[in-house]
């Protein structure tokens, strides 16, 4: 399996759709962070229990923002949340891929260089490298921020070096969406590849 990454704005979506376009699965760890604290779930009792019901909205479903809020420039917080919601979407993640029936499959992870150590388990690291100036633009005109928010944002994240240190491949995201069409197929082509010479030879007939 796959895991892919990148930094905010870099543009591991697109990458992910491309993948996708061509038959492969995509697991992504923020979508199964949203599964794992629905309504009457233990992630979310436990999160209640620790930060309290106003992070949970009338109907009892989370309240992101509120929680956000909470968690943002509270180191020891945000921790505690890491440690609720973390080893869910681990486990989320594994069964997936468990399930998992194709050449192979792909994990969209973006935090992964904060949590490397939990993901010794992929194959490979795959990850969405772009300068800090196309991000920075593409997230005013994503979230319609300001420069200084952007470069906020990026900030907050782990550095470029960091990224590249854990990669095993890297798909350089510089330009427009559809240039992203071509880094894909020739991945997809060596991952097939790498599939097949991992796979155990077929029994004979006897």
């Amino acid at each position: 399996m796959i895991a892919l990454t990148g930094g905010v704005a870099a543009g591991k979506s697109a990458v992910a759709r491309g993948f996708e376009a061509l038959g492969i699965h995509v697991y992504d760890a923020d979508v199964a962070a949203r599964d794992v604290v629905t309504p009457n779930s233990a992630a979310l009792a436990e999160i209640e229990f620790t930060f309290g019901a106003e992070v949970l909205q009338a109907d009892g479903s989370l309240d992101r923002r509120a929680l956000r809020e909470r968690v943002f420039a509270d180191a020891d917080a945000r921790r505690q949340l890491e440690q609720i919601i973390h080893p869910r979407v681990r486990a989320w993640l594994r069964r997936r891929v468990g399930m998992d029936r194709g050449a192979y499959c792909i994990l969209a992870i973006p935090l992964l260089v904060e949590n490397r150590d939990q993901y010794d388990w992929v194959d490979r690291v795959l990850l969405v490298d772009a300068p800090e100036a196309a991000r920075t633009q593409r997230l005013m005109t994503r979230d319609g921020v300001s420069r200084k928010h952007a470069g906020q944002m990026l900030a907050a994240q782990s550095t470029r070096a960091q990224r590249l240190a854990i990669a095993d491949d890297v798909i350089v995201n510089d330009g427009e969406e559809t240039a992203l069409d071509a880094q894909v197929a020739a991945l997809h082509a060596r991952y097939l590849q790498l599939a097949t010479a991992k796979m155990p030879p077929p029994t004979r007939p006897r």
